[in-house]
């Protein structure tokens, strides 16, 4: 029995490597069959991309991003979301420590995201913007998609409810509200050194995305 297993994954095992070599080699043909002027054609289409590349991040860059900065008011809330495609704002509040802890991993994600906004505001300083997005629970994430709140982080709950969840369990967090461009696996959350109870399955993750707000609308507490 366990020797017909072997040869039937044996067997498997060269199929796929015979489509795989199949596969190459017609790349390579298709590359020897290129001519001078199609190689200076799929170079100036490659620098093409690159300069609009460039030119996108400058652009972003010029708008504040790259870096995860606090705006002083309510007013700059809405400044600051106007014409930008993708924000994350953090209503947060001094004696918070888990604010503090968010900061960090904000700060990081910043810079790596620059096709996000990364941007804080003290809630005590916002009472009118807090009430009208129902901002209940501190630290809370707004989450934004040309001008209106997609979805919340409302505390740690959707982070494996710890304190010491990693940078890139908020960053799939944030890739699952499509806020960012992640690259990662959407359908399991990076997470390898959680306390036992705090792992968020399949289900959970589904869950959460897709909450879907305008300014006036109703969130969840909670």
């Amino acid at each position: 029995m366990a020797n017909q297993s072997m040869e039937i994954i044996s067997k498997v095992l060269e199929q796929s490597v015979k489509l795989v070599e199949e596969k190459v080699d017609t790349e390579l043909s298709k590359l020897n069959e290129m001519g001078e002027d199609d190689f200076e054609r799929l170079k100036e289409r490659r620098l093409e991309a690159l300069k609009k590349a460039q030119k996108q991040k400058q652009d972003w860059l010029s708008k504040g991003h790259g870096v995860y900065r606090e705006i002083p008011s309510e007013k700059d809330f809405f400044s600051e979301v106007k014409d930008t495609k993708n924000v994350v704002c953090h209503f947060y509040r001094n004696s918070t420590l888990r604010c503090k802890i968010l900061d960090k991993h904000l700060a990081i994600l910043a810079k790596k995201h620059v096709e996000t906004k990364f941007i804080k505001l003290n809630a005590e300083k916002a009472p009118f913007l807090s009430e009208r997005l129902h901002i209940k629970v501190i630290p809370t994430l707004a989450l934004l998609i040309d001008g209106k709140t997609n979805d919340y982080v409302v505390g740690f709950t959707d982070l494996g409810n710890t304190d010491e969840f990693t940078t890139e369990m908020l960053e799939w967090r944030l890739g699952c509200a499509n806020v960012i461009n992640y690259s990662g696996n959407l359908m399991e959350p990076p997470m390898t050194t959680q306390r036992s109870g705090s792992k968020i399955t399949k289900v959970e993750k589904k869950a959460i995305r897709g909450r879907g707000y305008d300014f006036d609308s109703d969130s969840e507490e909670d």
